[in-house]
């Protein structure tokens, strides 16, 4: 470390651990930077940010921030259970299973969200007769997430030392104590960072659920701009109520990356 990196509260060497009061301050200087940054624009722009609706509107913007946490809760859940399988049907002996997971995976990750979103809930949705919108909006964002965990998942498995795993089998373990003691150990630490980063996407994702009139936070914010044409007021709420929910998320993820250094 240089001596102006240590006596300078600014500076530091590249991958250098800043101190925390050194990080706190830094963080707290480009906060207040952006902050006036943003303020500056708002006064050029002419515009008056104005949160009296809130208390009008209490109630419906809590209906529809519990109703993204519910989505998105569930939407967790049922793309694990759709994404670990694809993960393993990925390398399936079974070509079939293979190739259909496969292709699964590639048109999900190929395609937007919101163009999933018209298709299911508008011609495979009508067909089935899946009326009930928060129930097609957790459908289709579990099998959208499900590809990108069934990816991270997939990821894990191909990182495993296989060396460990034909050692256990050599100390007389089966397939499930193998599977149990050696590959799920190794499977949490090196695949929960991405899966708790997925989450916070899932709950971002769920505001596109919006176009087919799930009433939640998004759709609910929109109604209430719509009534009150407090576009900037509304939607910047909106951002902060969603950060509320999002940045708790990514700081675990960061501590589950630090507390199982998964990249070594």
């Amino acid at each position: 470390m240089s001596r102006l990196s240590a006596h300078n509260p600014f500076l530091a060497e590249p991958g250098q651990q800043v101190a925390k009061p050194k990080a706190a301050l830094n963080y707290l200087l480009v906060v207040l930077v952006v902050i006036a940054a943003f303020a500056a624009s708002l006064s050029a722009a002419g515009i008056t940010l104005n949160f009296d609706f809130v208390e009008q509107y209490r109630l419906r913007i809590w209906d529809g921030f519990l109703l993204t946490v519910e989505i998105s809760l569930m939407s967790l859940v049922a793309s694990l259970v759709i994404g670990i399988p694809v993960a393993i049907g990925r390398d399936a002996r079974f070509l079939p299973v293979r190739y259909l997971c496969d292709f699964y995976v590639t048109i999900i990750r190929g395609t937007p969200l919101i163009a999933q979103i018209y298709l299911f809930y508008y011609i495979i949705g009508t067909a089935w007769g899946i009326q009930n919108r928060v129930v097609a909006g957790v459908i289709i964002l579990s099998a959208f997430a499900g590809a990108y965990i069934a990816e991270i998942v997939r990821g894990g498995l191909l990182s495993l030392d296989s060396g460990q795993i034909d050692a256990a089998r050599g100390l007389g373990m089966s397939r499930a104590q193998t599977a149990l003691h050696v590959v799920l150990p190794q499977m949490v630490s090196r695949t929960l960072p991405a899966l708790t980063g997925q989450f916070a996407s899932i709950i971002k994702d769920s505001s596109l659920l919006s176009v087919i009139a799930v009433i939640e936070l998004t759709q609910t914010m929109r109604e209430i701009t719509a009534t009150n044409y407090n576009f900037f007021g509304g939607f910047l709420l909106l951002g902060l109520l969603y950060l509320v929910l999002t940045l708790p998320i990514m700081f675990t993820s960061r501590y589950f990356e630090r507390r199982f250094d998964y990249k070594h």
